[in-house]
């Protein structure tokens, strides 16, 4: 196939996939099986400075409350996280609306008091076109000490799932950053101006001594270490009880939990997450692990400790994947072109492990995300491509072989050439094969006495019937010279005993001939009288013809020597004007009766021949 063509198929190829990549159905696709790398690698080391304090079932059935809870909860909570030794810690929860005037403030001194406390506020986008976005940032006592937070926007995939974690917004052309970032910029010096010292470019957001890349303009791939529960968590009701805090859910009795953690030092400077753990408060979302749903909470801890560890994941660069993409549509589409169907489906399979594992170690070793589900379906296309373009050029094979054959070649013949095309090389190979030459004596003269449609109407009537005795007995007609046929035996498709076939044709013509000249004499036309001759050898044999014309013949020797036989019948009076040569009479001297005739030099050979008369078949 030319490398214009290749090149067409290949590009519509990639179309093809491009497009369906574009649908819904396909993208979950292609998420659903890069999940898989992250249950295949399982679960990874978490940070050991990082710990979530959860609001579980444990929590509302201790405080005996319902959400929300009072501000006062929350400023105890910080106080005691304090005294445990956090480091800073980060509120995924919204107090985004206003309570009791004294609650909200003091929650605001006692962060401002510690300065460690990272909040959260959201980008509320609108969903009509046209419509503003709006930003809901936390109580004003909150922004009026100028406390950090950081928006808690998550956005799923279009399954559903949590896979990326939303960096910041862009509000009326500034940045609004998440409380992962506001964590991160705040973690070793708490500033009020810590949104100025980020950089955003095309390629990753960059804050302190850390570059995180960026997937989907706003976006970084989660990390994720494991399924949900994967991180050390402690109840919010445990850090709240104290000496100094009654909890109407232990019924009058005084654990007083909180000072065996702060005592543990299992707190001591680290990043405390404080977040919704219990399913009611629907704080929840599935990620690449399965199982069970992971809490917000959990989900901005695994940001982190993606971040602190610098253990990024990153897509393929687009255009390398496009150029390996490439590299394997032509190589494969010249391999499958080579190997048969069976093994171009092993072959495909074989790949596609490799490329599965290929996909799994760079995962594991180099964070980088390939495509999987796409890679599949480019190498199942190329496939069936090649499979039906394979279909179309035996079927193009097929019916040019029965075209050039069908007029001239018996009808199993053409069945089994068609089920072996190989067997036509072409610029043709040596055969051993059988020729026969027939002509009809002295047809120039006949010619002259008769009109030319008188001529050529008993010439058809004469080379169909001759046609069909070499068809019926295996031979394929090579051509006709004038009044002269030339048939041959034991090619395209090897026979049994090609020079028997040959013999079998002859004396069936011979009978052939006398009805038809019985049936001439009885119609007034003049009868005529045919000379054939037979050889057996080696000759090249296939098309022999130009690029313009298909021509499957033989030449040699062998050939020659046949066409002199037949023309020997006008000197020797045999019985039945059939000669053959002693390699065919070897063929069939005991399957035939003939007689010695004599030795001969004939034109063009300078070793003599024996030659013999064809009388009938034993």
């Amino acid at each position: 196939m030319p490398v214009k063509k290749v090149i067409i198929y290949l590009v519509i190829i990639l179309l093809i996939v491009e497009i369906i990549f574009a649908f819904p159905f396909f993208k979950n696709l292609e998420y659903k099986a890069q999940d898989m790398l992250f249950r295949m690698r399982g679960k990874l080391p978490v940070s050991d400075k990082i710990v979530i304090i959860g609001i579980d079932d444990a929590t509302f059935s201790a405080l005996n409350e319902t959400w929300p809870f009072p501000r006062d909860y929350h400023s105890k909570l910080i106080e005691n996280l304090n005294k445990a030794g956090a480091k800073q810690i980060i509120f995924d929860i919204e107090f985004t609306e206003k309570t009791l005037p004294e609650s909200d403030l003091r929650l605001a001194e006692t962060a401002n008091r510690y300065q460690n406390v990272i909040f959260a506020g959201k980008v509320l986008t609108s969903q009509r076109p046209g419509e503003p976005s709006q930003i809901i940032p936390p109580i004003s006592p909150i922004t009026e000490y100028n406390l950090p937070w950081g928006i808690v926007n998550m956005e799923a995939d279009p399954d559903g799932f949590i896979r990326k974690y939303t960096l910041f917004e862009n509000f009326d052309q500034t940045n609004l950053y998440s409380i992962g970032i506001a964590s991160l910029a705040n973690l070793r010096v708490y500033q009020n101006n810590w949104a100025e010292h980020i950089k955003v470019n095309s390629k990753a957001l960059h804050l302190t001594d850390k570059s995180i890349p960026l997937a989907d303009k706003n976006k970084a791939i989660i990390n994720f270490r494991g399924p949900a529960k994967t991180y050390p968590a402690f109840s919010y009701a445990n850090i709240l009880d104290d000496s100094t805090f009654f909890m109407p859910g232990y019924q009058g009795a005084e654990l007083d939990e909180f000072y065996e953690i702060r005592d543990s030092g299992v707190l001591k400077d680290k990043i405390v997450l404080v977040g919704a753990t219990i399913d009611e408060l629907h704080d929840k979302f599935p990620t690449p692990y399965g199982g069970e749903w992971t809490s917000g909470v959990e989900i901005q801890a695994n940001f982190l400790d993606m971040v602190l560890t610098g253990n990024y994941l990153q897509k393929l660069n687009p255009w390398l994947f496009l150029l390996i993409e490439v590299v394997l549509l032509i190589g494969l589409w010249y391999l499958f072109k080579v190997l048969k169907p069976q093994f171009s489906a092993l072959a495909l399979l074989g790949l596609l492990i490799i490329l599965f594992i290929i996909n799994l170690l760079l995962f594991n070793k180099a964070g980088i995300i390939c495509p999987i589900a796409q890679t599949i379906i480019l190498l199942i296309l190329i496939y069936v491509a090649s499979i039906l373009n394979h279909y179309w050029v035996t079927m193009k094979e097929k019916r040019f072989i029965r075209n050039a054959f069908q007029q001239y070649l018996a009808p199993e013949l053409v069945n089994q050439l068609l089920a072996n095309p190989k067997s036509l090389k072409f610029g043709g190979s040596l055969q051993e094969i059988t020729v026969l030459f027939s002509d009809i004596r002295n047809f120039t003269t006949y010619s002259e006495k008769h009109s030319p449609q008188e001529t050529v109407n008993i010439l058809h009537e004469y080379l169909t019937e001759m046609v069909k005795i070499i068809i019926n007995n295996h031979g394929i007609l090579d051509k006709f010279v004038g009044d002269e046929i030339m048939a041959l035996y034991g090619t395209p498709v090897p026979l049994p005993n090609h020079s028997f076939d040959a013999c079998k044709t002859a004396l069936q013509m011979r009978e052939c001939l006398s009805r038809l000249q019985e049936k001439w004499q009885n119609e007034g036309i003049e009868p005529f009288e045919i000379g054939i001759g037979i050889n057996t050898g080696m000759a090249v044999v296939g098309n022999l013809g130009s690029e313009q014309i298909f021509d499957y013949t033989a030449i040699g020797d062998t050939i020659n020597l046949g066409a002199r036989l037949e023309g020997l019948n006008k000197e020797y009076n045999t019985f039945n004007h059939i000669i053959i040569s002693e390699f065919t009479y070897e063929k069939v001297k005991n399957l035939v009766n003939a007689n010695y005739i004599e030795e001969v030099k004939v034109k063009g050979k300078n070793i003599a021949v024996k030659i013999y008369e064809l009388v009938s078949l034993k």
